[in-house]
């Protein structure tokens, strides 16, 4: 029998770093695009297909994507900035895992649910390249079926086409994980040693329908457990930090409390300055560098706050690849390793 030693051909594992998604240009047209894809996800919309069939083409598309549009403008540059980031960040943990896994054959693609460079595009081009072992990392701290579920739904869909189906392995989320919470409590810390401290930390996260979670999605729990986790580690006291949820859609209620609520009642209630991060981002985009950044901003100060900032995701920073390479090893060893157990060989990476 064989055993993984360093004679044996080097072990092919193919690693996607999933993000939500894009326009390709801040255009009308490649918004409504874009819109188009993302709205009619029945993960991301459940109003009634027929009822959202007309909503969707004859309110949403016509008049949305041109104000969309503008904001994206706002913060493009060359790309889209999550897009940007997305591909640092593969470049990054690329390099990492060549320098960790010198004995493996590993290839890492960036995959995004909706628009370029989609999902479904990384996935046909491991299989094409005969790679079967495939690891999916989910660049969504905190699951929800909304966000994390159409990654599995496309997944599901492009196995049933597959008849050589490969070893899968999908982290489903890292909320709590030590490695996170102590890279989102640096970075505040990094921000505090730059600019000083605020009255008020605020942890803002996206957010989701009520009903969505009155139905088990776990999102908002592990949303609050991700705040208080990063709060513990800072020794924040009761007080000098909250959570909420940002970027409303629509006339139902969401998850609260609501993000530009609360800024405009700390506002009024005479709350000096505000420090904001929004630990869902794995990388900046329009939800971060434009709502939370600008439109929050003007909210806040309007309502009589003095000093906004906020707090710039995690990104391509070393300290979020440590996570992702960390997050990985896991996987990695169970993929690489599943043939090794029958050997009479002890594996000489993980002595299985």
């Amino acid at each position: 029998m064989s055993s993984c030693s360093a004679s044996a051909p080097r072990q092919r594992i193919g690693i996607i770093l999933a993000n939500l998604g894009t326009p390709d240009e801040p255009t009308a047209a490649a918004v409504r695009s874009y819109l188009r894809e993302f709205l009619s996800d029945t993960r991301v919309i459940e109003v009634p297909r027929i009822i959202w069939f007309f909503i969707l083409r004859l309110f949403i598309l016509p008049l949305r994507p041109r104000r969309v549009a503008e904001a994206y403008a706002s913060i493009w540059a060359n790309e889209s900035p999550m897009r940007t980031t997305l591909l640092a960040q593969v470049a990054a943990v690329q390099a990492r895992l060549q320098e960790h896994y010198p004995d493996l054959d590993i290839t890492v693609l960036p995959g995004m649910s909706y628009g370029k460079p989609s999902f479904k595009a990384a996935l046909d081009q491991f299989s094409a390249a005969g790679i079967e072992r495939f690891i999916v990392l989910p660049l969504f701290p905190q699951y929800s079926a909304t966000s994390t579920g159409p990654l599995y739904d496309q997944l599901g869909t492009w196995v049933k086409q597959q008849r050589n189906l490969p070893s899968l392995h999908v982290v489903r989320d890292y909320h709590t994980h030590p490695a996170y919470v102590t890279a989102l409590a640096n970075s505040i810390r990094a921000h505090w040693q730059a600019h000083g401290r605020a009255d008020k930390l605020l942890f803002s996260f996206h957010g989701i329908p009520q009903p969505y979670a009155d139905k088990g999605d776990p999102y908002p729990a592990q949303c609050r457990a991700t705040a208080s986790a990063v709060a513990a580690e800072l020794a924040l006291k009761e007080g000098e930090w909250a959570q909420s949820f940002q970027s409303r859609f629509g006339l139902q209620e969401w998850v609260k409390p609501y993000t530009d609520k609360l800024l405009e009642s700390w506002g009024h209630d005479g709350v000096g300055s505000v420090q904001v991060l929004c630990p869902a981002f794995s990388a900046d985009c329009l939800e971060t560098l434009e709502e939370i950044a600008v439109e929050n901003h003007d909210a806040f100060i309007e309502a009589g706050g003095k000093r906004y900032e906020y707090i710039p995701a995690l990104n391509a920073s070393a300290a979020h690849i440590d996570l992702f390479v960390s997050l990985l090893q896991g996987p990695i060893q169970a993929v690489s390793c599943s043939g090794c157990r029958v050997s009479a060989v002890p594996c000489s990476r993980c002595q299985c």
